[in-house]
């Protein structure tokens, strides 16, 4: 939107193909080149993310406590990684990765690992469609 971060260049027609409302095309067009809104891309991969992720949460034996965050984390390490790869404006590591790519495979590996680490804790920890069944709650009253 404020023109700063965006990805390389592609034609008008590129930006009119992906149904865009005329608005953000011109957002794109900065001194006569249109560009990639990669703000928009982002934007989007995360709302379809939260919505997946809303949805399948408490699908039978699928995800556990906690799950939830590690999902989104995965999620938005994929598509930050091959969206950071069209943008113009990328601090290197080298010349061969950006650094905002390396941290999303930090970040997917790490997911990755929490996430087999946790299904081998036991007892398990029980899955979010379970909600709060078996589970006493006790308050304390302090005078």
């Amino acid at each position: 939107m404020n023109q700063e971060a965006h990805g390389g260049p592609v034609t008008r027609q590129f930006l009119e193909n992906l149904y865009l409302p005329e608005f953000i095309i011109e957002q794109m067009n900065i001194n006569g080149t249109y560009y990639h809104p990669t703000f928009l891309y982002e934007s989007l991969w995360s709302l379809l993310g939260f919505v997946l992720i809303v949805t399948i949460r408490n699908r039978k034996q699928l995800l556990r406590q906690g799950e939830v965050a590690l999902s989104y984390v995965l999620w938005y390490s994929v598509g930050r990684f091959f969206i950071e790869g069209m943008r113009t404006d990328s601090l290197w590591i080298g010349e061969w990765i950006r650094v905002s790519q390396a941290l999303s495979l930090a970040l997917f590996i790490g997911a990755i690992v929490v996430w087999f680490i946790r299904r081998q804790d036991y007892p398990p920890i029980s899955y979010y469609s379970d909600g709060n069944k078996g589970q006493k709650k006790t308050i304390k009253m302090v005078n």
